[in-house]
């Protein structure tokens, strides 16, 4: 006899989430009360804690480091431009004290 996987809503999986953490159920609990495994509702638990930044509307990681990467970008050819500038000023400075 195969067993079937069941799938989950999204809105299934965050409310068995949150009764866990907000300690109105155990693992063992939610797990005998929704008759899913205690390993599955952890392995939701994980996902959903490694997302909970995603719910205050802040950016992924993706974005926010996508947007750093193009500013120390930018950076880099600010202080390129300069440091050339530079080297040639230090080149005249020099030329001009030795005459």
């Amino acid at each position: 006899m195969a067993n079937k996987q069941r799938n989950y809503s999204s809105e299934f999986k965050a409310k068995v989430v949150l009764e866990m953490i907000s300690g109105k159920r155990s693992l063992i609990e939610a797990s005998r009360a929704y008759k899913v495994h205690s390993s599955v509702i952890n392995r939701w638990r994980n996902e959903f804690l490694k997302q909970a930044h995603l719910a205050s509307g802040g950016k992924g990681v993706g974005e926010d480091s996508a947007e750093q990467i193009a500013e120390l970008e930018r950076m880099i050819g600010r202080l390129t431009m300069e440091l050339a500038v530079a080297k040639k000023a230090s080149e005249l400075w020099s030329r001009n004290e030795s005459e």
